[in-house]
């Protein structure tokens, strides 16, 4: 679960994990669908830039970049699918979750929003999990 909140509310994800090189990396390819609620967290070891792209990505996503507080520094609304331009979230990301285009102007999450996750140091997570 990822948790998020933001002026005017709060939402929740189910969300599956992408932490490591190959899971990264085969993100949501090839998929038909996503659930409203449902998403995909990727994970870096580190802090980093970070850039996208919708190769083999067949649904319109946002991409939500957060840095290592669990701050959202970056949302990039509605990615085109199949599209192979990169899509550049910026300096010091450390996680990005994808959801479905269009979903996080719809409920709010905007950058400032705050998300609790517990893979994110909780001593210095802006939003430490309950």
């Amino acid at each position: 679960m990822a948790l998020f909140r933001f002026p005017g509310g709060q939402a929740q994800f189910t969300i599956e994990l992408a932490d490591d090189p190959q899971e990264r990396q085969q993100g949501l390819m090839h998929r038909a669908s996503l659930p409203a609620s449902a998403g995909m967290l990727f994970i870096y070891e580190r802090p980093q830039t970070a850039s996208f792209w919708m190769r083999n990505t067949l649904i319109p996503l946002d991409m939500i970049f957060i840095d290592p507080t669990g701050t959202v520094t970056k949302v990039h609304a509605n990615a085109v699918p199949l599209d192979e331009t990169p899509i550049p979230g910026g300096n010091g990301v450390l996680m990005v979750l994808e959801i479905n285009g269009g979903l996080a102007r719809r409920i709010g999450i905007v950058p400032g929003a705050e998300l609790a996750h517990p893979r994110l140091a909780q001593g210095t997570a802006v939003f430490p999990c309950q």
